[in-house]
């Protein structure tokens, strides 16, 4: 590990640490958020931390700076939508982010048969890191004037 790069611990989240996100959230996250619901980055990740079944936290040199989570849009056809909030440390750390983030995928589809959520068209860095997980993405659809694109993997006949 090179001497710049963030020591990088997951744990299950708690609510302590949703305002330290909100308050340095990515512009890109804060821009998707409003884009899709009109919400503050503290209130779409309180809203994101009740209504998700599983929910995580990266801490990066002991501060939390990522939080992630899946909410059950079906959870008898087994439907998860998964969602991410980070600040600008995820850009920082980039390797560090995508070595952690790799088995994500993976592992909610051994609780899920489907993963699916939008993505701000306009988020560039987030499609990528979706498309490098292994989603596939649909055309852009307008979403409360934005364009957004639908992100799935898994069993698409569920």
């Amino acid at each position: 590990m090179s001497p710049l790069a963030a020591e990088i611990c997951i744990v299950t989240a708690r609510p302590g640490h949703i305002r330290a996100i909100a308050e340095r959230m990515r512009a890109a996250d804060r821009a998707e958020i409003f884009a899709a619901s009109g919400r503050s980055p503290l209130s779409a990740l309180s809203f994101s931390y009740r209504h998700s079944s599983h929910v995580w936290t990266a801490l990066f040199d002991g501060r939390p700076e990522v939080m992630w989570g899946v909410g059950d849009l079906n959870i008898l056809t087994g439907i998860g939508a998964p969602w991410l909030l980070g600040t600008d440390a995820v850009d920082k750390n980039v390797h560090g982010f995508l070595r952690i983030s790799r088995h994500w995928p993976s592992q909610l589809l051994g609780r899920y048969r489907l993963l699916r959520n939008l993505v701000d068209a306009r988020n560039t860095i987030s499609i990528r890191w979706l498309e490098w997980l292994g989603f596939r993405l649909s055309d852009p659809v307008e979403i409360n004037g934005h364009p957004f694109h639908l992100f799935e993997m898994g069993d698409a006949d569920v």
